[in-house]
């Protein structure tokens, strides 16, 4: 199922509903670049929420039959990477008519380093519309993943930078 930009912020409301108190819940990946309308949909609804949050945003899952694929996890990790504590701070706001939730998208640059982790076809084609629409540079790109801590070999996220520089960022 795809989800746009419409459909996710429907479903957010129906779980606003439910939450009992106020979270904040950042979007990542496709899900962030739905929501800062860099793509039209999402396969998958994605996010990191400060581990205060958790709780309250499982148990309200729990409620609310919807059948979606929802992945999450905590306090910056996204993935197998694991983003500075600035996360919170750099990410966007995202404006709706929610009153329990805060809705966040994580800042492009952020969508970028995350990426690079798993480096597939679909995240290479994200990498280049966030290099494009927000204009990122390399210096920013580089500078922020020398601060990210990648769960797993190491080596592997270093390749795939280097390939994202080369390859992204050649002169035209």
């Amino acid at each position: 199922m795809q989800f746009d930009k419409k459909t996710l912020l429907d479903f957010l409301e129906i779980l606003d509903k439910e939450i009992t108190k106020e979270i904040t819940l950042v979007a990542v990946g496709g899900t962030a670049m739905t929501l800062l309308n860099m793509k039209t949909s999402t396969i998958d609804i994605d996010f990191t929420i400060p581990n205060q949050y958790i709780q309250e945003f499982e148990d309200t899952l729990k409620k609310i039959p919807h059948g979606f694929r929802i992945d999450y996890w905590t306090d910056g990790m996204v993935f197998s990477q694991v983003l500075p504590d600035d996360y919170l701070k750099k990410s966007i706001p995202i404006k709706t008519n929610l009153k329990n939730i805060k809705l966040r998208a994580l800042h492009p640059v952020d969508i970028v380093v995350t990426k690079i982790g798993r480096l597939d076809e679909r995240d290479l084609q994200d990498i280049k519309v966030c290099i494009e629409k927000f204009k990122l540079t390399k210096n920013q790109i580089k500078s922020r993943s020398k601060h990210v801590d990648y769960v797993g070999h190491e080596d592997s996220y270093r390749i795939n930078l280097e390939y994202v520089m080369k390859n992204l960022f050649t002169k035209k």
